[in-house]
């Protein structure tokens, strides 16, 4: 009996495997993820934008309370982007981040190229690269196809009753960013990474077109280690224009609104 048995096992593990193997040979490539992505969020404008200015309201929580702690009406991002980039969570190019409520200062954070600066001052180094390191991340998908990059696959998860397809994109010095695209538009829905202040999430919707192609998510919400930290509903976006550099530079003088530092959405 055990004789006749065993060939039956393995007739129904081969039959069990035949499907699964099937369906790998169908699923796109992480390669392929990323380029199908790049054409859905409008292909070289989304690549190379050169600037970018978003406009909108955020909302910042307490992780151990389910009030909303600071409501800002007025949320702004200035960036500028760097071409070249080639680090996934460091800063680089020149980025401004407002955050006002009934025009008083909440925070304000901004980088000119070489120096980190908020609204108490100039920041050291040291904390400056602690913080960029918990916020930077989105921008490097826009660098994941050079050289020097690689892509790995992950196991295809749903998000919010969608198919996700997951692709980890590592960049030249080793570092590690998850990104979810819709498996049918090919929006980017999810991104995370490992932070110093935690395991950092976002999760991307409601997205809209620009007439230039450039597709923009307007509803990002943030969590570290599983928690919302802030959400964001963007209602304007401004892609390609000029920025005046003096934007970047350290403001002479901001109200100090009682909010903590480092609740940034940064987009890029």
């Amino acid at each position: 009996m055990l004789r006749w048995l065993l060939p039956v096992f393995a007739l129904m593990i081969s039959a069990a495997m035949a499907p699964a193997m099937a369906d790998d040979r169908q699923l796109p490539t992480p390669r392929e993820v990323v380029e199908h992505g790049v054409a859905a969020h409008g292909g070289d404008v989304w690549m190379e934008p050169g600037t970018l200015v978003l406009t909108g309201q955020a909302t910042f929580y307490s992780a151990d309370s389910m009030v909303p702690r600071i409501t800002s009406d007025d949320y702004r991002m200035w960036r500028v982007m760097e071409p070249n980039r080639s680090s996934a969570h460091g800063a680089d190019g020149m980025v401004r981040i407002t955050a006002k409520s009934a025009e008083r200062v909440i925070f304000e954070v901004g980088y000119d190229g070489e120096t980190t600066w908020n609204e108490r001052g100039i920041v050291p180094k040291a904390e400056a690269d602690a913080f960029w390191a918990s916020n930077f991340g989105f921008g490097i998908i826009r660098s994941a196809l050079k050289e020097g990059f690689t892509l790995q696959s992950a196991p295809q998860r749903e998000i919010g009753g969608r198919a996700i397809n997951i692709v980890r994109v590592i960049d030249p010095k080793g570092a590690e960013t998850v990104f979810g695209f819709d498996s049918e538009s090919h929006f980017i829905r999810y991104m995370a990474f490992r932070s110093p202040r935690g395991f950092h999430e976002r999760f991307y919707d409601d997205f809209v077109r620009l007439d230039n192609g450039w597709v923009q998510a307007r509803s990002v919400t943030l969590l570290y280690d599983g928690i919302i930290s802030n959400t964001v509903l963007w209602t304007q976006a401004i892609v390609g224009e000029p920025i005046p550099p003096e934007t970047f530079t350290p403001p002479a003088d901001t109200v100090r609104a009682n909010a903590p530092s480092g609740e940034t959405e940064v987009t890029e």
